[in-house]
C-alpha cells in the first residue's frame, strides 16, 4: 500500500544512531543521506527520517506507530535491545501478543523524538 513513510526529527544525528542501530537486526540499513535527511531500507530507502524545524509533536495517546517486519524472533529481540541501548524507551517488552494473535511475536520501542515503533515476526501457525 505504502511506497515509503517520512518523519521530521529535532536531531538528525541522535536519529541516526538509533535508527542505523535499531533497524540492522530488522535487515534495513541507511541506504540514503542528503541534505538532512537519511533513508532506510533493505534495497531501497523506504522510511526517511529528516532534520525539520518544526517536527510533529509526540503525543503516546495519538495511536500512531510504525511495524517493522522482522525475519525472526530474534531479529525483533535485536531490535528492542538495539533500540534500548541507543536512546530508545521501553514500550513493551518482545514476546508473543496473545491479543493480537498467538502467532503474533512483536516488540515496541519509543525513538528519541517520541515516535512509536514495533518490530513484527509472525511465529509459525
Amino acid at each position: 500500500m505504502f511506497d515509503h513513510i517520512s518523519i521530521g526529527v529535532k536531531d538528525l544525528a541522535r536519529a541516526q544512531t538509533f535508527y542505523d542501530a535499531a533497524l540492522l537486526p530488522l535487515g534495513y540499513e541507511r541506504l540514503s543521506n542528503f541534505d538532512g535527511t537519511i533513508g532506510y531500507g533493505a534495497e531501497r530507502p523506504q522510511f526517511w527520517v529528516s532534520e525539520v524545524e518544526h517536527p510533529v509533536p509526540a503525543d503516546r495517546s495519538s495511536g500512531l506507530h510504525f511495524c517493522f517486519v522482522a525475519a525472526s524472533q530474534e531479529a525483533v529481540d535485536a531490535f528492542y535491545a538495539a533500540g534500548i541501548a541507543n536512546g530508545g524507551e521501553d514500550n513493551g517488552k518482545p514476546g508473543i501478543r496473545p491479543d493480537y494473535s498467538q502467532f503474533y511475536y512483536a516488540a515496541f520501542v519509543i525513538d528519541p523524538d517520541g515516535y512509536r515503533l514495533e518490530a513484527y515476526f509472525k511465529t509459525g501457525e
